[in-house]
């Protein structure tokens, strides 16, 4: 049976029994149903049907559920849930996963929720909101074992089996000093391989790398990546361990990072939600900056058109190929800019490589844009010659002229899109503000100025 079959069985099924409202069938039904199926299920049900099914499930899986909700269909359920089903949900949630759901409440609804639960999570809520937006200590799970580095590995194991079950991840183990610093962490299979009385501090080799807890979310995402991690430790500023990253809790920022990288690229800010959540109004809002800015944008290649208006009214033929000269230009600059903005976020390459890169970029450009111009010719002349027309000194030079422009605007067009990702970032923006629109736009105004200047120095004394 395919997955399309099985999703398709899954959904009639389950639909079947909420319209006959055989609530004992569903919540066997239900059981053996992966929670994220679940919340999918749900997301297009009326909420009022929705807190009925939640009231079937076991209170862990409750919480699980809750947790793949997009954050319109939450604050549906959040609004209508109990006193008794907002606190079941709530206080099954990992730490991170409550972080997430409050950072986008309403206040009233906010404060509804905290109250909802238990003391020692309210603490702890409020504790990680502290951090800063987008920090790494919005993201991270305080739920994890420390072990010390006197204790005896058989000690260390029993502390391990009484507090393993509340943990995150047993994959790594972190050993703490007296002041709760991170001195180390440990592969559990180091710790069950050794001899019982071994000490901790035997098997220690005093090398991690641990993320702070003020750092951009992005980071995580680097690191974990870059070690190849399924975990890492978090600490504040003075050292101390207080919490963990794991790889699935970077999953939606890596892809939140990608979503928003994409949106400023098209020439847009960012959307805060899923285009889905995202209001007309807002979605207006978002898009009409940048759409107004390339507007005012484009009026400077107008400006730059009019600028050599004698030599485009003696050599109207040079205009046909004011497109294809202008986005050759563009479509280079483009490419160069996405290249190097995947560089610098992937950590390929630094803010110090900026003169490398400008060299690599000016060899690659000229390269790209000899083809480019050489191919253009050839196709250029054969066009005109179909045409009808005589290919005189004029038309040569005119030819001549488009080959020389396409290299031109090609070199500048990588150069462009090279290196405005490097300024951004040295402005402390986000590179992918370079974005395509924006180069192309920026290099539309340059690639008629570089066009008609050749042109006007090649035909010179040649039209009148």
């Amino acid at each position: 049976m395919n997955i399309h079959h099985q999703t398709e069985t899954l959904n009639s099924t389950f639909e079947a029994l909420v319209q006959q409202k055989d609530w004992r069938s569903l919540k066997e039904f239900l059981k053996n149903i992966p929670a994220v199926d679940i919340a999918e299920l749900l997301e297009d049900m009326d909420s009022e049907v929705a807190v009925v099914v939640f009231r079937l499930l076991v209170k862990p899986k409750a919480g699980d559920v809750f947790a793949y909700l997009s954050t319109s269909k939450g604050q549906e359920l959040l609004e209508i849930f109990s006193r008794q089903q907002l606190s079941d949900v709530m206080n099954n949630l990992e730490p991170d996963e409550r972080v997430t759901i409050m950072e986008e409440l309403p206040g009233k609804l906010t404060q509804k929720v905290l109250w909802s639960m238990k003391s020692e999570d309210q603490k702890q809520v409020v504790k990680l909101l502290g951090y800063p937006e987008e920090s790494i200590g919005r993201l991270m799970n305080t739920r994890l074992v420390r072990l010390k580095s006197h204790w005896t590995v058989e000690k260390s194991l029993a502390h391990i089996r009484v507090f393993g079950d509340q943990a995150e991840t047993l994959n790594v183990i972190y050993v703490v000093d007296e002041a709760g610093k991170l001195i180390d962490d440990l592969r559990l299979n180091q710790i069950v391989m050794a001899d019982p009385q071994t000490q901790i501090s035997e098997i220690m080799d005093h090398t991690f790398e641990a993320l702070q807890a003020v750092d951009d979310q992005e980071e995580a995402v680097r690191m974990l990546s870059k070690y190849d991690r399924v975990a890492m430790p978090v600490v504040d500023s003075d050292g101390v361990l207080v919490g963990i990253v794991t790889v699935d809790d970077v999953f939606d920022v890596a892809e939140e990072e990608a979503t928003e990288d994409m949106q400023l690229m098209a020439g847009m800010n960012a959307l805060n939600k899923y285009y889905s959540e995202t209001g007309i109004f807002e979605m207006v809002k978002k898009r009409i900056g940048w759409l107004a800015v390339l507007f005012l944008g484009q009026m400077l290649t107008v400006t730059a058109l009019s600028s050599f208006e004698d030599t485009l009214a003696a050599a109207a033929i040079l205009a046909f190929f004011i497109p294809m000269i202008i986005s050759s230009g563009g479509n280079s600059g483009s490419q160069a800019a996405t290249l190097i903005i995947r560089a610098l976020s992937t950590g390929d390459v630094g803010r110090s490589d900026w003169r490398r890169i400008l060299m690599r970029e000016l060899l690659s450009g000229l390269m790209l844009g000899l083809i480019v111009g050489i191919l253009g010719s050839i196709v250029i002349a054969m066009w005109l010659m179909m045409r009808g027309e005589i290919l005189d000194v004029l038309m040569f030079y005119q030819i001549l002229t488009i080959g020389m422009s396409l290299v031109g605007v090609v070199i500048f067009g990588n150069l462009t899109g090279a290196m405005l990702p490097f300024i951004m970032t040295r402005l402390g923006l986000d590179p992918a503000v370079t974005s395509a629109p924006f180069v192309a736009t920026l290099v539309d105004v340059t690639g008629i100025v570089i066009y008609f200047s050749i042109a006007s120095f090649l035909l010179k004394g040649l039209i009148a």
